[in-house]
């Protein structure tokens, strides 16, 4: 908000007095809060801290003493710096004592050459202070309202941080109160380097008020929270001790983080958000950013066992339908509670209408099967509805995962009934889970389509459940009596709807390769690798 010593010495009252820094040119990037004419040596009392002092010198002492000890009482008020005029007291050239007091504790003496109206000097530096608060007013007005506008819009986390370096340019960093960063925006630096060892560095900068600079971290820490509710941090990456301005920024940032927070409460949380976008970044492609974030989002994928998971309602595949978002959000929360009581670190999110996907990052020695095994207890204890549980292939490295989320997804869609196994693999569900693995490709659609594409046809026209009848038959194994019960039917009206099965068919179902075709061809069409038209 203030001018510099150095601002005060360029201003053309100042210098028409031939001024000349003979003492301490270090601090000339010092703030002059206020401006002091003063002719007694004992000024020092009366200041606040910031001051330019001016003075002819016609009250100090000459005595060495004397001098050192003006200087050190005015460098423990804090001034600016000390401007004297070699006119009255001194001519050409000042005490060597005051001279090497000032030097020693870094503080600016400056000579003035000619006289000087003092009045003159005050109304000008005073001028540039009033100028530059009032400048610093403007740009606070502006953040607010540039910050109350993204509130009022409902703006996430990335666009408000994106805000933030936009008006700063410099990195900044949304994180939890345990230290895993929710989201972060670089300002065109390596987001390895932002976030190498984050969780470590973070611990070690403690700051006892609400908004306060860490100067060995270079940090700007402002805490995130609203009604006394804290959970979480915002770190604005700042080498030199911020402006002002910077510390308002952080302050309308976090503020603007904390109602988004509120307002999504019953949305998904910033947690759950953090997760699905690297969730999502793996499922496409796994850079190098990617594997930074999920470090400091405490989930380490290099030299780490990968297993991809998906979590769904065992209600969805059965009625091949989407979950509710309301379902799938509270499924996510349990999925990762579940995590956390397993001590596994995990991503948890919602990437789609089905199921909540999860990749688990396990250490070299972590035994697979215990750590799954543990982990699915703690799902379905956690779990507010029934769920089908299943895992992918162990992989060991991010390029990997994609492969072993999908596959989790595939074996989740491909599980019909969940039974008593507390997890399922691609084993589990043998040729259900194969056709799953190929329902995007043509040749199984055509294959399902020639082998019940008139029976479908049959049903769609006259409203009948030929297709019903026949997966009965073919999940009984040719038990016709089973079958019928499983219908609902008796067996002679069960009966009549397998003769006109075959008739519609064009088939014979005593022939075995005709059954198992038909079956295959129906759990093609429970993969969606044809639909019925």
């Amino acid at each position: 908000m203030y001018p510099t010593v150095s601002d005060a010495l360029a201003l053309p009252v100042v210098r028409a007095g031939g001024p000349r820094v003979v003492a301490g040119s270090a601090g000339l990037d010092r703030r002059v809060r206020w401006v002091h004419a003063a002719e007694v040596a004992d000024i020092a009392a009366l200041l606040r801290g910031g001051e330019l002092v001016l003075t002819t010198g016609i009250a100090l002492p000459d005595d060495p003493d004397g001098l050192t000890r003006y200087v050190d009482e005015l460098a423990a008020a804090r001034i600016a710096g000390l401007v004297v005029e070699l006119v009255r007291h001194w001519r050409g050239a000042l005490p060597a004592a005051l001279v090497a007091a000032a030097d020693r504790h870094g503080l600016p003496l400056v000579t003035l050459a000619r006289e000087t109206r003092f009045v003159a000097v005050t109304e000008a530096v005073v001028g540039l202070i009033l100028d530059a608060q009032m400048a610093e007013l403007r740009a606070a007005e502006q953040v607010h309202e540039t910050f109350t506008a993204l509130t009022v819009a409902g703006a996430e986390p990335v666009e408000v941080l994106r805000e933030v370096t936009r008006a700063c340019g410099l990195p900044v960093v949304l994180e939890t109160l345990a230290h895993e960063v929710l989201a972060y925006d670089t300002a065109g630096l390596d987001p390895g380097e932002l976030l190498a060892d984050w969780a470590r560095r973070s611990r070690a900068v403690a700051v006892a008020e609400r908004t306060a600079y860490h100067a060995e971290a270079g940090w700007l820490v402002t805490v995130v929270g609203a009604r006394g509710h804290h959970w979480g941090r915002l770190v604005l990456v700042s080498p030199q001790e911020p402006a002002h301005r910077l510390r308002v920024i952080a302050e309308r940032a976090a503020s603007a983080l904390a109602v988004h927070r509120l307002i999504a409460r019953d949305r998904e949380s910033l947690e759950r958000h953090a997760h699905r976008t690297l969730l999502a970044d793996l499922l496409t492609e796994a850079g190098p950013e990617v594997t930074a974030h999920s470090v400091a989002l405490g989930v380490p994928l290099e030299r780490r066992q990968l297993i991809g998971l998906a979590v769904r309602p065992a209600a969805v595949a059965a009625t091949r339908s989407m979950a509710t978002h309301e379902v799938l959000r509270d499924l996510a929360e349990a999925t990762a509670l579940a995590a956390r009581r397993a001590r596994v670190a995990a991503l948890v999110g919602i990437v789609d209408d089905t199921s909540v996907r999860a990749l688990l990052s396990l250490t070299p020695q972590a035994a697979p099967d215990a750590v799954l095994s543990r982990l699915a207890a703690e799902t379905h204890q956690a779990a507010a509805v029934p769920v089908v549980v299943a895992v992918g292939s162990t992989v060991t490295s991010p390029a990997e995962a994609r492969r072993s989320l999908v596959e989790a997804a595939q074996v989740a869609q491909a599980v019909r009934a969940p039974g008593s196994a507390p997890y399922h693999r691609l084993d589990d569900v043998r040729l259900r889970g194969l056709l799953h693995l190929l329902a995007g490709d043509e040749r199984v659609a055509a294959f399902a389509e020639r082998e019940l594409g008139p029976l479908l046809a049959r049903d769609a026209a006259h409203g009948s459940r030929l297709v019903e009848a026949l997966r009965h038959f073919c999940e009984h194994g040719g038990n016709k009596s089973a079958a019928a019960a499983a219908a609902h039917l008796s067996r002679t009206a069960y009966y009549q709807q397998l003769a006109r099965v075959e008739q519609v068919l064009g088939v014979s179902l005593d022939d075995a390769e005709s059954v198992v075709s038909l079956h295959v061809a129906l759990l093609a069409l429970d993969a969606g690798a044809a639909q019925p038209d």
